[in-house]
């Protein structure tokens, strides 16, 4: 299997970091591209009264924060070997924005942080990395925190 295009979704938890140093490893070992992907939800939320938007300064200030943490991410990357990074912030549903963007993009590998939620966690807020192994079209390399790691 030859991987030219690596791309990885970052929420920017621990694990996500994970899953940009494992994939910037496997872009310098094949010299692939790596695109880390940042999708965030909808800008309304629900309350009692009826739906609450985000004004233009709170999404501005969001964005720019996602800026500065896809940014260090980047970083995060390069030093970790891969030469050829980019990065993209998508709005919609996490799970499928991954998926169309390794379709639309020919993407050959997504690398994903998994949290590893288990039981009644799991079914309530379910997994993303799950959701996209189903719906990717191409094959996913999960990563997962080791439980106790090496001190």
């Amino acid at each position: 299997m030859r991987i030219n295009q690596i791309l990885v979704p970052v929420d920017f938890s621990p694990h996500a970091h994970a899953a940009v140093l494992a994939a910037a490893d496997l872009a310098r070992r094949y010299q692939a591209s790596l695109t880390l992907l940042h999708v965030w939800g909808p800008v309304a939320f629900l309350i009692p009264e009826g739906f609450v938007l985000y004004t233009p300064t709170q999404l501005t200030k969001m964005m720019s924060e996602f800026e500065a943490l896809l940014a260090r991410a980047k970083a995060d990357a390069e030093n970790a070997g891969a030469s050829q990074v980019e990065t993209v912030q998508r709005e919609g549903v996490v799970a499928a924005e991954i998926s169309a963007l390794a379709r639309d993009g020919n993407y050959d590998l997504i690398v994903i942080g998994s949290h590893g939620r288990t039981g009644l966690r799991h079914a309530l807020l379910g997994s993303v990395a799950e959701k996209v192994l189903r719906e990717s079209p191409c094959p996913v390399l999960t990563i997962k925190l080791a439980a106790n790691p090496p001190a």
